[in-house]
Order: C-alpha cells, then structure tokens, then sequence
C-alpha cells in the first residue's frame, strides 16, 4: 500500500502547514452556512466546529478512495459544524413537534390520495386555518437548518457519492438505493417547489434572491423550502427516522 501524501498527526512534518493551508476553507464553509441560519448562530463557534473537521480529515484522509483532499475535507468540515448545531439545537420542542405532526399528515393524505397533499388538505386534517399551517412552515424553516442532512446525508456528500461507509457491500448498495430514491423523490416535487429546492441548493441563491426569481416574498419562499422538505421526509419514510 502507497503512503499518503498527506501527515497524519501533529507532529509529523507538514501538519500544521496542511492545516493553515486548508483553514480559509473552513471560514468559507462557516459563512456559506451562515446565510441559512438565524443571527443567533455565531460564526465563531462554525468556524471553531469546522476546524475539528479538519484535524480529523488530515488525520484520516486516504488518497486511494479517489476524492481530492479539499473535497474530503469538505465534506468532514461541514459535517463537523452540523453536529455542533444539532448539539446546540436552539428550535423549541413545540417547533419539532409540529413539523413531526405535518410530516405525518402530508404522509397519510398522500398515501391516500396518490397525489401531492395540498396546503388546505394538511391544514384542515391537522384542525388549524392556512395561516397557522404557514406559520408552522415559516418556524420550521427559520428555527433549524432545514436541507438534505435532515434525511439523513449530506448534500455535498451526495453530490460527491461520498457517503460515509463503515461496513462491507451491503452498505454499499445501500448508499445506492438511497441516493437514487432521493433523486426520485426531489423530482416528484410539485413543480414551484422543485424550483426552490434546485434554486437554494444547486444555485445556491438565498430566500430573497430566489424569490425575486419566481415572484413571491421572501416569507413564502421560506414556506415552499420548508414543504419540500416535509413532503420529502414523509416520501422517504423508510430511510428516516423521526
């Protein structure tokens, strides 16, 4: 086996100069992550999380799996700064509980009808007006960090094909089937939310930007994100676990 071109531990000759080398890419992963995060987060403490992602990338990093340094240690930054924020999750209970509730409606009115649920159907199975069920989206959205990592994997991971593996072939297959039941579910969106999703994490365009593109406000971009990730949690039933 072929030696990493890469020091391993503290101490061994470059280390440090790998890690100063690679720390502009944990403020840009901390900033990036900013943009979708109420002002209550500190960048310093994403910025502190990401750089325990990066002591363990350069620690653990194999060339022979073929992603770059940069991509690897990506994905180990960013997922260092999510484990901070869930460990520091600031939503109220009350928030999750009402997202596992709409969660499980859209599954049940779905599962039903073969179809999309409607705002109006959800609201009235869950007793509330149209104006409480978007307050219930708009608070799940702007209270926690809604995105591909809440069902489970990361989004750059995804991109990559580099989802963490600890076991043999059957994970593998595993990791497949996922991330092609994701892809099928991200395209049976209705349409305005697919837009949204593809607009917020393909283009990477914040609310405001995204609703200027499609015509609506801010508020109600936070809403369609929101659904789209709902309605993709109650899709993906058999790989989330609540």
């Amino acid at each position: 086996m072929t030696s990493s071109p890469y020091p391993r531990l503290p101490g061994d000759p470059g280390f440090e100069e790998m890690i100063a080398k690679h720390a502009p890419l944990v403020k840009r992963i901390a900033y990036h992550l900013m943009a979708r995060l109420p002002a209550s987060v500190l960048v310093d403490d994403l910025i502190q999380a990401g750089m325990v992602g990066l002591l363990e990338a350069t620690k653990n990093y194999n060339a022979e799996l073929g992603a770059s340094f940069e991509t690897y240690a990506g994905i180990r930054i960013r997922g260092s700064m999510l484990d901070e924020l869930r460990r520091n999750d600031w939503a109220p209970k009350s928030v999750h509980r009402k997202t596992r509730e709409v969660t499980e409606v859209v599954r049940a009115i779905e599962a039903r009808t073969g179809r999309d649920a409607r705002d109006e159907e959800v609201a009235n199975e869950m007793g509330i007006t149209l104006k409480e069920y978007y307050k219930i989206l708009q608070d799940a959205n702007s209270a926690r960090m809604f995105g591909f990592e809440e069902l489970g994997v990361d989004e750059e991971a995804l991109e990559t094909g580099m989802l963490e593996r600890t076991g043999g072939p059957l994970d593998d297959i595993q990791d497949e089937r996922f991330k092609s039941r994701l892809v099928e579910a991200i395209a049976g969106l209705p349409e305005r939310e697919k837009m949204v999703v593809t607009l917020y994490y393909d283009s990477e365009l914040n609310l405001r930007e995204i609703g200027s593109v499609i015509g609506v406000s801010e508020s109600r971009i936070s809403q369609l994100l929101s659904q789209a990730m709902i309605r993709l949690r109650a899709r993906m039933k058999e790989w989330v676990s609540d």
